[in-house]
């Protein structure tokens, strides 16, 4: 004869075991649910990555011949990178705006550095130049046309 405690006792256990059983099954989904989640998710990540990859390598600046070696002529500022990198005229153009009370306009780069700014077509070249020390990191360009240093 089966001893009328000892079942209830069992009977007990395999409640609380089905209840455990169904809790992990449902944390298992869980879990699988958002492992794929994240597999999507890194998917996604590279394909984006790997298009602005190509977006900047096609925006890349092509370098200039020197000696038969591909250089860039205005290099992107590096942290440790030292103005000596730059062409002696970018290099007045930096000294110009640094030596400068404040942000100041192409016309009075111009000034500083010689250019005759009553010439259009001599001051044009030069703007040209403070927006590639923008765009390489030289410089700021701030909201309305002046140049200034960075900071």
């Amino acid at each position: 004869m089966l001893d009328p405690e000892l079942l209830e006792r069992i009977t007990a256990r395999r409640a609380e075991l089905d209840d455990l059983e169904e809790q992990l099954a449902k944390q298992l989904a869980e879990v699988r649910a958002e492992r794929d989640e994240l597999a999507i998710a890194e998917r996604v990540l590279e394909r984006v990555s790997d298009q602005l990859a190509d977006e900047w390598a096609s925006a890349a600046p092509i370098p200039g011949q020197v000696g038969g070696r591909a250089v860039m002529l205005i290099p992107h500022r590096e942290p440790d990178a030292d103005e000596s990198t730059l062409p002696p005229d970018y290099q007045r153009i930096l000294t110009a705006v640094r030596q400068a009370a404040g942000p100041v306009m192409a016309r009075e780069v111009g000034e500083a550095v010689g250019v005759d700014i009553g010439v259009k077509a001599k001051l044009e070249p030069l703007r040209s130049k403070l927006v590639r020390l923008v765009n390489r990191g030289w410089l700021r360009k701030l909201p309305d046309g002046r140049f200034t240093t960075r900071l």
